[in-house]
Protein backbone atom coordinates (compact mmCIF):
# COMPACT_ATOMS: atom_id res chain seq x y z
CA UNK A 1 0.00 0.00 0.00
CA UNK A 2 1.00 3.26 -0.81
CA UNK A 3 2.16 6.07 1.64
CA UNK A 4 -1.04 8.39 1.57
CA UNK A 5 0.51 11.37 1.89
CA UNK A 6 3.15 10.86 -1.27
CA UNK A 7 -0.51 9.49 -2.52
CA UNK A 8 -1.82 12.82 -1.84
CA UNK A 9 1.19 14.81 -3.59
CA UNK A 10 1.55 12.73 -7.06
CA UNK A 11 -2.73 13.41 -7.17
CA UNK A 12 -1.69 17.08 -6.64
CA UNK A 13 0.97 17.54 -9.22
CA UNK A 14 -1.21 14.98 -11.35
CA UNK A 15 -4.01 17.55 -11.20
CA UNK A 16 -1.59 21.05 -11.73
CA UNK A 17 0.21 18.86 -15.06
CA UNK A 18 -3.14 17.57 -16.30
CA UNK A 19 -4.29 20.79 -15.94
CA UNK A 20 -1.27 22.59 -17.93
CA UNK A 21 -1.30 20.20 -20.81
CA UNK A 22 -4.57 20.21 -21.04
CA UNK A 23 -4.77 23.70 -21.83
CA UNK A 24 -1.39 24.16 -24.00
CA UNK A 25 -1.41 20.81 -25.49
CA UNK A 26 -4.58 19.06 -26.23
CA UNK A 27 -6.10 20.61 -29.35
CA UNK A 28 -9.04 18.24 -30.00
CA UNK A 29 -12.34 20.83 -30.08
CA UNK A 30 -14.65 18.70 -28.24
CA UNK A 31 -12.60 19.44 -25.12
CA UNK A 32 -12.68 22.86 -25.16
CA UNK A 33 -12.60 24.78 -21.95
CA UNK A 34 -12.45 22.38 -18.94
CA UNK A 35 -11.15 22.43 -15.70
CA UNK A 36 -9.44 19.33 -13.96
CA UNK A 37 -11.08 19.22 -10.30
CA UNK A 38 -9.71 16.27 -9.05
CA UNK A 39 -7.41 13.48 -9.43
CA UNK A 40 -7.80 9.92 -7.61
CA UNK A 41 -4.18 7.64 -7.93
CA UNK A 42 -4.71 3.96 -7.07
CA UNK A 43 -2.57 2.55 -4.35
CA UNK A 44 -0.02 1.06 -7.33
CA UNK A 45 -0.05 4.29 -8.78
CA UNK A 46 -1.12 2.23 -12.25
CA UNK A 47 -4.71 4.16 -12.80
CA UNK A 48 -5.83 7.23 -12.37
CA UNK A 49 -9.09 8.98 -12.42
CA UNK A 50 -9.26 12.39 -13.51
CA UNK A 51 -12.57 14.55 -12.94
CA UNK A 52 -13.04 17.83 -14.72
CA UNK A 53 -15.60 19.88 -15.19
CA UNK A 54 -16.91 22.27 -18.34
CA UNK A 55 -16.55 26.31 -17.96
CA UNK A 56 -19.12 26.19 -21.29
CA UNK A 57 -22.11 24.90 -21.80
CA UNK A 58 -20.82 22.09 -24.21
CA UNK A 59 -21.70 18.30 -24.38
CA UNK A 60 -19.58 16.40 -21.84
CA UNK A 61 -19.86 13.22 -23.19
CA UNK A 62 -18.27 14.47 -26.28
CA UNK A 63 -15.79 16.29 -23.72
CA UNK A 64 -14.83 13.11 -21.71
CA UNK A 65 -14.21 11.20 -25.54
CA UNK A 66 -12.28 14.02 -26.08
CA UNK A 67 -10.12 13.35 -23.40
CA UNK A 68 -10.36 10.11 -23.27
CA UNK A 69 -8.78 9.86 -27.12
CA UNK A 70 -5.58 12.16 -25.75
CA UNK A 71 -5.08 9.91 -22.90
CA UNK A 72 -2.36 8.04 -24.45
CA UNK A 73 -0.34 11.61 -25.47
CA UNK A 74 -1.26 13.22 -22.24
CA UNK A 75 0.31 10.31 -20.46
CA UNK A 76 3.33 10.46 -22.62
CA UNK A 77 3.96 14.14 -21.50
CA UNK A 78 3.30 13.18 -18.27
CA UNK A 79 6.29 10.65 -18.44
CA UNK A 80 9.50 12.83 -17.88
CA UNK A 81 7.24 15.75 -15.34
CA UNK A 82 5.96 12.78 -13.02
CA UNK A 83 8.73 11.45 -10.47
CA UNK A 84 7.00 8.21 -10.38
CA UNK A 85 8.43 4.72 -11.97
CA UNK A 86 5.16 4.20 -14.48
CA UNK A 87 2.87 7.02 -15.29
CA UNK A 88 -1.09 6.08 -14.38
CA UNK A 89 -3.43 4.90 -17.04
CA UNK A 90 -5.78 8.35 -17.23
CA UNK A 91 -9.66 7.73 -17.03
CA UNK A 92 -11.64 10.55 -17.50
CA UNK A 93 -15.04 11.62 -15.68
CA UNK A 94 -17.16 14.16 -15.57
CA UNK A 95 -17.82 15.84 -12.09
CA UNK A 96 -21.18 17.28 -11.84
CA UNK A 97 -20.79 18.19 -8.42
CA UNK A 98 -20.54 21.96 -8.81
CA UNK A 99 -23.45 21.99 -11.38
CA UNK A 100 -25.28 19.96 -8.26
CA UNK A 101 -24.16 23.08 -6.10
CA UNK A 102 -25.17 26.29 -8.07
CA UNK A 103 -28.46 23.77 -8.25
CA UNK A 104 -29.16 23.21 -4.64
CA UNK A 105 -28.21 26.91 -4.05
CA UNK A 106 -31.16 28.34 -6.77
CA UNK A 107 -33.27 26.07 -4.56
CA UNK A 108 -32.63 27.30 -1.50
CA UNK A 109 -32.55 30.90 -2.52
CA UNK A 110 -36.09 30.10 -3.88
CA UNK A 111 -37.23 28.30 -0.79
CA UNK A 112 -36.06 31.42 1.13
CA UNK A 113 -37.70 34.04 -1.05
CA UNK A 114 -40.82 31.58 -0.75
CA UNK A 115 -40.63 31.68 3.29
CA UNK A 116 -39.98 35.58 3.63
CA UNK A 117 -43.08 36.17 0.74
CA UNK A 118 -45.51 33.95 3.42
CA UNK A 119 -44.15 36.12 6.44
CA UNK A 120 -45.31 38.91 4.82
CA UNK A 121 -48.47 38.08 4.42
CA UNK A 122 -49.50 37.11 7.39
Amino acid sequence: MANPTRLRRVEDQLQRELSDLIRTEVKDPRVGMITVTGVEVSSDFAHAKVFFTSLTEQDHEAARQGLQRTAGFLRSKLGPRLRIHNTPELHFHYDASIEEGVRLSKLIDEAVRDGTSHDDEE
